[in-house]
């Protein structure tokens, strides 16, 4: 049974709306005014509020100030009751965080509609949400245990052919050994590195305070030596020197070195991981403006428009149909982290041919002093 909360400080009103609410199977509870609202609302967190604005000890507008502040009762539904037929005083209501109004008086017929509404909008975000808990659930159950499980079957099995033939083994043989296992021992650490470095960024993504101080006071860095060390090193670790085509304008953006290193590593892994051998991966950055342009080129299988738009944590593409390495956090790491220093990220593809990952980083500006010249882009060449 849902539960609703009324806060109204007229007897009459708030009784009459009570009665409504029995009748329609609600689980009701009420307060004389906002202070005791408040409360109700942190202990009982009801599924809807009715609250009117007018009261004493505590207005409308700083319950639902106060409860939107809350985590526990931040997404409850608001709606406000109003004797004011007055623009700015609706306006208000809603842009401290309620969801719907009523004027009084108003009737049964209108309480019950604004209600079923919210009930509805409840039901789907729900609904919404549990479909995204239940395809991150289902994208850890593939792609975690299976990434894991070879990383370490490849450290068991070969350190445990390594103990029992060592006697065997010439040095040749026994540095591929040791070469295996630390190249499997590299891969798992990478994957609870990129866990642990994506739990921290949704952290800060969802914490309005911790992305204005991550705004704040940005070190800034110069893109073509990043990007160039990057693009090769990801090119040698596969051994496609030749497939890598690389062109780099070199300019100041806003964004620390380690984020633009750690950015470019997830796409350029994501372009070779995704593309055969003897295909071109080309990396393009230039300076446009006020940005920093960044395209990343493959030529590989692609991806489909709604695999676009369902990029996200543990997301694999076509995992089922294909072999793949990687726990599917590379393409939302680097998207989080353009975005929480201001850029844009972008993806476009065409099945079967190619995938452009497109990022625009925000250049610096700073003023010329030996030219006196106003505040401008500076590019270096």
């Amino acid at each position: 049974m849902k539960k609703v909360l009324v806060i109204e400080d007229e007897a009459q009103i708030r009784s009459n709306i009570v009665q409504i609410l029995n009748f329609l199977d609600y689980d009701t509870i009420s307060a004389d005014n906002g202070l005791k609202g408040l409360e109700l609302a942190r202990e009982k967190l009801p599924d809807l509020i009715i609250c009117d604005i007018m009261m004493p000890q505590l207005d409308g507008y700083a319950v639902v100030y106060s409860l939107r502040q809350e985590e526990e009762t931040a997404k409850i539904p608001f709606i406000f009751l109003t004797a004011k037929n007055e623009y700015t005083d609706v306006r208000q209501g809603m842009e401290l965080g309620a969801d719907d109004y009523l004027i009084k008086p108003f009737s049964a017929d209108e309480l019950m509609r604004a209600i079923n509404r919210q009930m509805e909008k409840m039901a789907v975000f729900e609904k919404y949400t549990q479909s995204k808990l239940d395809t991150l659930s289902n994208n850890i159950s593939m792609s975690m245990p299976q990434e894991m499980n070879s990383s370490l079957n490849g450290i068991l099995g070969v350190s445990q052919m390594l103990m029992q033939g060592h006697n065997l083994l010439n040095n040749i043989e026994a540095i591929e050994m040791v070469e295996c296992i630390y190249n499997s021992a590299l891969r798992l650490n990478r994957l609870v590195q990129n866990c642990l470095y994506y739990t921290e960024l949704e952290l800060t993504a969802t914490d309005p305070d911790r992305i204005r101080e991550t705004r704040l006071n940005i070190p800034k860095s110069f893109t073509k030596d990043i990007i160039n060390q990057v693009a090769w090193e990801k090119a040698n670790q596969v051994e496609r020197l030749e497939d890598l085509d690389i062109q780099i304008e070199n300019t100041l953006v806003q964004i620390p070195s380690d984020k633009l290193q750690k950015i470019v590593e997830e796409i350029i892994d994501n372009a070779f991981k995704f593309s055969e051998k003897d295909i071109k991966v080309k990396v393009i950055g230039s300076a446009s403006e006020n940005h920093f342009n960044l395209f990343v080129i493959d030529g590989g299988r692609g991806i489909t428009k709604e695999e676009i738009e369902n990029v996200g944590a543990y997301m694999q593409f076509s995992r089922k149909f294909y072999e793949q390495q990687g726990s599917g956090l590379g393409l939302i790491i680097a998207k989080r982290l353009v975005e929480l220093y201001g850029g844009q990220f972008n993806i476009e593809s065409i099945p079967g041919k190619q995938t452009i990952v497109h990022i625009m980083l925000p250049q610096v500006t700073v003023r010329s002093v030996e030219l006196d010249l106003p505040w401008q882009t500076i590019p270096v060449s």
